[in-house]
C-alpha cells in the first residue's frame, strides 16, 4: 500500500489532535495530584497551580488520622462493587440472551418492558418506600448493591446487540443439532464469545458501584456501612461545618489547621486511584465491546 503525502499529513493532524485531546484528559489529574500536595493558605491566597508556592501534607495526614474509618469505608465499597458487578453481569447476560433470540415467544414484549425502564421510573418517594417499606433494605448491605444499580436496561440492550450481531444463529442450530440444551449453549458457546461486552459491562458497573454514594445518603444511616465515597463526602461536609462555624464553636474544636480546600483534593485522589489503576487491565476490553455492542440490531 502507498501511503500519500495527503495522507501522511492527515496521519500529523490527527495525531496532534489526539495528543491534545489525551492532555486535556490527563491535565485536571495531574492538578489535582498537585493540589492535594498544595498547602491550603497557598490555595486560599493564589489558586490551584500547577507549581505551588508551598507545599502540604495537612491533607493527607487528616486522611491517615481517620485511617481506621477509611479502612473500613474502602473493604465495604470493594465488597459492594466485586458483588454487585458479579451479580448485575449474571442478570443482565441472562436476561439479554432471551431477548436475543429470534425464537422467544413475546419476545417483543419482554423487549419494551426493558426498553421502558430507559424511559420512566416511579420517581425517588415512591422508590424509598418499596425498598424500605415491603423490601426493608434500610441500613443493611442490600441497600448499596439493588437500587438503581443491579440491573439496567442500557446494559441489558447493549449485551442483547451485541448477541444479535456477533454470535451467529447458525453456531447456535448446530450446537442444538449435536444435543446441546438451552443452558449448555450459553455457558459453552454464548459467554466465551461474549467476553468483550462483559468486560464493557463488568467495567461501566463497577465504575457505577465504586462511585455511587447517592444509594448511601438515602438509605444508609448506620456509619458501619458507610461506603469510601459516602465517607469522605460526610468528612468534607464535616470540615466545611467545621469551618464556617468556627466562632460558634468556641474555640472548642481547632479549626485552624484544617485543611478545607486541599482536603477536598486529597479525597478525591483517595476515591479514584484504585479505578485508574484497574481501567488498564480492561482497556482492550472496553473499546471492542463498545464498538460491537453499539451496532444496531
Amino acid at each position: 500500500m502507498v501511503i500519500t503525502k495527503e495522507t501522511k499529513r492527515a496521519q500529523v493532524i490527527l495525531n496532534i489532535i489526539m495528543i491534545f485531546i489525551g492532555l486535556a484528559a490527563v491535565i485536571p489529574f495531574i492538578l489535582l495530584i498537585v493540589s492535594s500536595f498544595t498547602d491550603d493558605i497557598t490555595i486560599l491566597q493564589n489558586g490551584y497551580s500547577f507549581f505551588p508556592k508551598k507545599t502540604s501534607l495537612k491533607a493527607y495526614k487528616y486522611l491517615i488520622d481517620n485511617s481506621s474509618m477509611i479502612t473500613h469505608a474502602y473493604g465495604i465499597t470493594i465488597l459492594v462493587t466485586f458483588v454487585g458487578t458479579v451479580f448485575s453481569l449474571i442478570i443482565t447476560s441472562l436476561l439479554a440472551y432471551p431477548i436475543s433470540r429470534k425464537d422467544l415467544p413475546y419476545r417483543k414484549f419482554f423487549t419494551v418492558i426493558v426498553v421502558i425502564t430507559l424511559l420512566f421510573n416511579g420517581g425517588l418517594v415512591p422508590t424509598y418506600l418499596i425498598y424500605t417499606e415491603i423490601f426493608h433494605i434500610k441500613n443493611t448491605i442490600w441497600a448499596l448493591l439493588v437500587p438503581s444499580l443491579l440491573m439496567n436496561g442500557f446494559n441489558i440492550m447493549l449485551v442483547r446487540t451485541y448477541y444479535i450481531t456477533s454470535i451467529p444463529d447458525a453456531l447456535i442450530e448446530s450446537a442444538k443439532i449435536d444435543g446441546a440444551g438451552e443452558f449448555t449453549i450459553f455457558y459453552k458457546i454464548v459467554l466465551p464469545l461474549s467476553l468483550p461486552i462483559l468486560a464493557t459491562i463488568g467495567l461501566m458497573t463497577g465504575i457505577m458501584y465504586w462511585n455511587d454514594w447517592n444509594n448511601g445518603l438515602i438509605y444508609i444511616n448506620k456509619d458501619s456501612l458507610f461506603s469510601i465515597q459516602l465517607l469522605l463526602n460526610r468528612m468534607i461536609g464535616d470540615i466545611q461545618y467545621l469551618a464556617t462555624n468556627a466562632n460558634k464553636l468556641g474555640g472548642v474544636v481547632d479549626t485552624s489547621n484544617l485543611p478545607t480546600e486541599t482536603i477536598r483534593m486529597a479525597i478525591a485522589v483517595i476515591g479514584i486511584l484504585p479505578i485508574l489503576a484497574a481501567y488498564p487491565f480492561f482497556q482492550k476490553y472496553f473499546v471492542k465491546g463498545i464498538t460491537l455492542g453499539a451496532v444496531k440490531g
